[in-house]
């Protein structure tokens, strides 16, 4: 069964133009995602899917391999489609470009599902969460999940939400208490793992009304009646949004791991 990896990495961004580019240690951002995508185990080809052609002549010079995709496309699932739908791998990862801290291990157990359950439709990864400034914040997806770890729901909202919980203590105390919250409290981390035939059809169904409400192209999915396995993980995902996000990265990658 053959696995690719697409990273889509467009030029144009409101809050970072550029950013694929964007220089760590030395590196263009997109290298550093792509480095550790090749990483997993299970992969057997990493393609940058782009809409520009700095972005194609940086990966070409430091030796991956990248495609140009239409610019028009509305979101990194169109992107990755329209690469997926040259390809004949059976199954097919989208991995963020703005997540330059990635690794292959971590990627390889969002694939392991699809191996062994014919019937998932999209696997991904999620990790608890520490913090209650991160529960509250609408920036930090979150997701719950059945007993089986399929998901419920996603959402920008603080869920689940424990009735007892004083939510005006922490409003106004948010970096207090390291974990008052329940154990299964989950934010999403955006890899994404397809059936290949799954993210060809996904990409054409329609935006779904909470997926509009919420922000979430997952949600179309479930609105569907798809369902989505998620796989909890040891791991703190760090994305460049913003310029300042990259001094962050800096300081991660400057610690003695």
């Amino acid at each position: 069964m053959k696995i690719s990896a697409i990273i889509p990495a467009r030029y144009g961004s409101t809050r970072f133009e550029g950013k694929p580019l964007a220089d760590i240690l030395g590196k263009p951002m997109i290298q550093h995602v792509y480095e550790g995508v090749l990483q997993s185990n299970l992969i057997d080809e990493v393609i940058v899917a782009t809409d520009d052609e700095r972005i194609l002549e940086a990966v070409k010079n430091f030796g991956g391999k990248a495609m140009m995709t239409s610019p028009d496309h509305l979101t990194g699932s169109d992107r990755v489609a329209e690469v997926a739908r040259k390809l004949k791998s059976e199954i097919i990862v989208n991995v963020q470009g703005d997540e330059p801290l990635i690794k292959g291990a971590i990627i390889d157990k969002a694939i392991r599902p699809l191996l062994t359950d014919e019937n998932i439709s999209i696997s991904t990864l999620m990790t608890g969460i520490n913090e209650v400034k991160d529960w509250l914040n609408p920036h930090v997806v979150k997701v719950v999940t059945d007993q089986k770890n399929f998901a419920l729901y996603f959402s920008r909202s603080p869920i689940p939400f424990p009735r007892d919980l004083h939510i005006d203590r922490l409003e106004s105390n948010p970096f207090g208490t390291k974990r008052p919250l329940p154990k299964r409290v989950f934010k999403h981390i955006g890899v994404y793992v397809y059936p290949r035939p799954f993210l060809l059809r996904f990409t054409k169904m329609k935006p779904t009304p909470l997926e509009k409400l919420e922000k979430l192209e997952q949600l179309r999915a479930l609105e569907n009646g798809y369902p989505i396995k998620l796989t909890p993980v040891q791991y703190e995902p760090l994305c460049v949004d913003i310029p300042e996000d990259l001094q962050k990265v800096v300081e991660y990658l400057a610690q003695p791991h």
